[in-house]
């Protein structure tokens, strides 16, 4: 194992010292507690946002705290949920008077930290707390991990639109409805072309021969559908686009697309994934409205990628194209 870490116990809490040192204006982090927050609080009466989930699969969730997306994230170790006490304390120091909005992948740790930390608050300061779980993998429908789909892609999407509307200054129950629309109508599918290293593991997660490839991939290295040879990108794009076209809402609205890195694939294979799907949805009839292309929820070292659709009306892209100020997401400032 080649790393760039001091010590394998160490790696979360030196990577947020460092995001720290980074973003000395932009982000408060808690270093001792792995929360990262908003170094200027959003106005008073507005509805916070608050997501989280393991480590390594940055820029996800750190990456996305700013204006017009998250007030807090909640790192957990790698590929680990965080606990209820980091959830709780995020969600006490954001509120700003109209609520907080729980962003929850469908992970089963992730959903059960976050419902104990809802009641934590909810007990200890009446702040109201409403969650979205996120669970657009159609790769498989239950795993050892969740119940129902996996969440993944459309995470990243949610927490842009959620967080354009929260900016707005729109009610708890408002921010949620769209939230959860935005997450309703987004499917996605993975491929992994080699495994991830998790630096306590020392080695690959699983063993993936030189000549094939997992479709299906979770993003902590869950199997799959089913493994095959490597085949050329057109073909791989086909067995990712295929299966969500198959389940992706119904209707005439275009989508947002996104082709999203697993860590080890450079954007030049990035784009070129992102062409052949881009011929595909034409082909199929569906109008692209807007896209994003490259690393924004990664598995560590993993080689591969993921392909997001989502259904997006005309409230959806307004909010989608809202500014946003975050060191993994910016535009429109």
């Amino acid at each position: 194992m080649k790393k760039l870490i001091n010590s394998v116990d160490g790696v979360v809490t030196d990577a947020l010292a460092g995001m720290a040192a980074a973003h000395p204006d932009s982000l408060n982090v808690d270093v001792a507690h792995h929360i990262v927050y908003r170094a200027t609080p959003k106005e008073q009466g507005k509805v916070a946002l608050v997501s989280g989930g393991g480590s390594g699969h940055e820029p996800l969730h750190g990456g996305f705290v700013g204006t017009g997306m998250l007030d807090a994230a909640c790192a957990g170790e790698i590929f680990t949920s965080p606990v209820p006490d980091q959830v709780s304390a995020a969600t006490a120091a954001v509120d700003r008077g109209a609520g907080v909005l729980h962003i929850v992948k469908n992970y089963t740790g992730d959903v059960m930290n976050f419902d104990m930390a809802a009641e934590m608050v909810a007990a200890e300061s009446g702040i109201q707390v409403a969650t979205v779980v996120t669970a657009d993998d159609v790769a498989v429908e239950d795993s050892l991990y969740t119940a129902g789909r996996r969440g993944v892609g459309v995470t990243v999407i949610v927490e842009k639109i959620a967080g354009a509307a929260a900016e707005e200054g729109r009610s708890l129950d408002d921010v949620a409805a769209v939230a959860k629309r935005t997450s309703e109508s987004g499917r996605s599918m993975g491929v992994a072309l080699t495994s991830c290293t998790v630096p306590a593991n020392g080695k690959p997660s699983f063993d993936l021969p030189e000549d094939e490839m997992e479709i299906g991939i979770g993003i902590h290295g869950e199997p799959g559908r089913h493994r095959d040879k490597i085949a050329p990108a057109s073909e791989i794009a086909a067995r990712l686009a295929e299966p969500i076209l198959a389940e992706l809402p119904d209707g005439d609205r275009g989508v947002i697309a996104f082709l999203n890195g697993m860590g080890a694939s450079p954007l030049l294979e990035l784009y070129l994934m992102y062409g052949e799907v881009a011929k595909l949805l034409d082909a199929a009839g569906i109008k692209v409205e807007r896209s994003l292309v490259g690393n924004y929820i990664t598995s560590l070292d993993m080689a591969g990628c993921s392909l997001t659709l989502v259904r997006a009306d005309e409230e959806m892209l307004r909010l989608w194209d809202a500014p946003v100020n975050t060191p993994g997401l910016r535009w429109g400032v």
